[in-house]
C-alpha cells in the first residue's frame, strides 16, 4: 500500500505540478483554498486523492486539516502554500500583509512541527520539502520587504530544524526549494509582472523532487539563481537593496 504525500496550496502553479509529479508514487491529500480546482486536478490523477479546502491564514483550519489527516501514514510533504505582495510600504494594505504573514510563516512553521512530530510517531524517515524563495537567501528586497522577510524566515527555519534533526540521528529529511520568477500565477496575486523572465514550474518541479530525494539543503534550481547567490556574499546589504529596488520598481510599473 502507497503511503501518502501531503501538499498544500496544490490548486495551481508549483502545488498542481508537484501533485501530477508524485502521483505515480504516493497516494495524495490536497490542500488549497478552491474546491473547484481541487477536484478538477483530482480527476486528472490515477492515484487515490483526498481533498482538504482550507485558508490557511486561520490557525482554526490548520488544526482542523491535521486532524482530517492525522491517521494516515504521511511519506513526503510539500509545504508550498503562500503568497506575495508588493508596493510601497506606505501604501500596501495591512490587512492582507498580516495574511500574507500568517500563511508564509505561521501556517508553514505549525505544519512542519506537526508533520515532523507525526513522521517521528510513525517511525517514518519522510520528507518536507519547504518551499522558500531565491528572495530568502538575498534577505532585502525594497517594494516587496514583507515578503522577501517571510521567504528569509522559511530558509532559516528549514536550516535550523535540518542541524536539528541531524544531530536527533533523524532520518527524516527536510530541505528548501528557492526558485526565481516562476511562471505561475503568483505575479497575479502580488500584482506585479516579472522584470526577469520565469521559469516553467514543470521544470522546477521536477528538479526539486530530484534534489529532494537526493537530501539537498537549500535548492536552487537555475545556475543564474546559483551565480547570484554566490556573488551576493561580495555585495554589501545597502548596494543589494538599491539593485533590488530598481528591479522591483520595473516589476510595478
Amino acid at each position: 500500500m502507497k503511503n501518502y504525500c501531503l501538499i498544500t496550496g496544490a490548486s495551481s502553479g508549483m502545488g498542481k505540478d508537484f501533485a501530477k509529479r508524485l502521483a505515480s508514487k504516493y497516494n495524495l491529500i490536497l490542500v488549497a483554498r478552491r474546491e473547484d480546482r481541487l477536484l478538477e486536478l483530482k480527476r486528472e490523477l490515477d492515484t487515490e486523492v483526498i481533498i482538504k479546502c482550507a485558508d490557511l491564514s486561520k490557525c482554526d483550519n490548520i488544526d482542523a486539516l491535521y486532524n482530517a489527516i492525522k491517521d494516515y501514514k504521511i511519506e513526503v510533504f510539500i509545504n508550498n502554500a503562500g503568497f506575495g505582495l508588493a508596493g510601497d510600504i506606505l501604501e500596501t494594505d495591512i490587512n492582507k500583509e498580516i495574511q500574507m504573514i500568517d500563511v508564509n510563516i505561521k501556517a508553514l512553521y505549525i505544519l512542519d512541527k506537526l508533520i515532523l512530530k507525526k513522521m517521528k510517531e510513525d517511525n517514518i524517515k519522510g520528507y518536507v520539502l519547504n518551499v522558500g524563495s531565491v528572495a530568502g537567501i538575498l534577505r532585502c528586497g525594497p517594494y516587496m520587504s514583507q515578503y522577501y522577510a517571510t521567504k528569509s524566515y522559511v530558509v532559516s527555519l528549514t536550516l535550523g530544524i535540518r542541524r536539528e534533526l541531524k544531530e536527533n540521528k533523524s532520518g527524516i529529511y527536510i530541505g528548501c526549494l528557492c526558485p526565481g520568477p516562476v511562471n505561475t500565477e503568483f505575479n497575479d496575486v502580488a500584482m506585479v509582472s516579472f522584470s526577469l523572465k520565469g521559469v516553467s514550474s514543470e521544470r522546477v518541479v521536477n528538479y526539486a523532487i530530484k534534489k529532494m530525494y537526493k537530501r539537498k539543503a537549500l535548492i536552487v534550481p537555475t545556475f543564474s539563481l546559483k551565480l547570484l547567490i554566490f556573488f551576493r556574499r561580495f555585495i554589501s546589504n545597502n548596494f543589494l537593496a538599491k539593485i533590488v529596488a530598481m528591479q522591483q520598481k520595473k516589476k510595478l510599473s
